[in-house]
C-alpha cells in the first residue's frame, strides 16, 4: 500500500474493523517512513462477468443492479433498505455459486423471482423491461402468470 503524503511502499496496519455496509474492511495504517496514518478500505473483489444479449461480456456490478431494483421497486410498499438488502442476497446467491460468468438472462430470472416474492408491481415493472414485450397481450400474459386467479378483464 502506497502512502498517499510520502509514496512510499511500507506501512503498518494499526487498527482494522468490519464495515458491515458495504462488505468491507476499514484498514487504519501507518507510514513507515513519514509516520503520518491514512485509512484504506478493502473490499471483495467480484470477478463475475455478465454475458450480455448481444453475447459482449461486462463487469458484474452491484449498483446497476441496484438501480435497476430501485427503478422497479419505486412508489411500492418495497422499503429503500429492502431493496438493498435484495441487492445483497441477489449478489451474494451469485458468489456462492462459485461461477465466473451468467448471462443476463440468467440474472434476470433472478431477479423476478425474487421481486414475484416480494411485490407484483415491482415485478411487473422489471418484466416489462427485461422481458421487452412486445405488445399488451404479452404483458397481460406475465400478469396473468403472477395471479392465475385474478383474470384481467379487458
Amino acid at each position: 500500500m502506497r502512502c498517499p503524503f510520502c509514496g512510499d511502499e511500507e506501512s503498518k496496519v494499526t487498527d482494522s474493523r468490519t464495515v458491515t455496509e458495504n462488505h468491507s474492511v476499514r484498514r487504519r495504517r501507518e507510514c513507515l517512513k513519514c509516520l503520518k496514518r491514512f485509512t484504506t478500505f478493502e473490499t471483495i473483489d467480484l470477478t463475475l462477468q455478465v454475458q450480455k444479449r448481444d453475447g459482449r461480456y461486462e463487469d458484474f456490478r452491484r449498483d446497476k443492479l441496484l438501480r435497476g431494483l430501485e427503478a422497479a421497486c419505486r412508489h411500492t410498499r418495497i422499503s429503500h433498505d429492502q431493496v438493498h438488502a435484495l441487492a445483497d442476497h441477489i449478489s451474494s446467491d451469485l458468489m456462492e455459486r462459485q461461477i465466473r460468468e451468467v448471462k443476463t438472462s440468467e440474472l434476470g430470472e433472478l431477479v423476478m423471482k425474487h421481486l414475484q416474492g416480494l411485490d407484483t408491481i415491482a415485478y411487473i415493472r422489471f418484466a416489462c423491461v427485461y422481458r421487452r414485450f412486445k405488445d399488451v397481450d404479452e404483458l397481460m400474459d406475465a400478469i396473468e402468470h403472477v395471479n392465475p386467479k385474478e383474470q384481467i378483464g379487458v
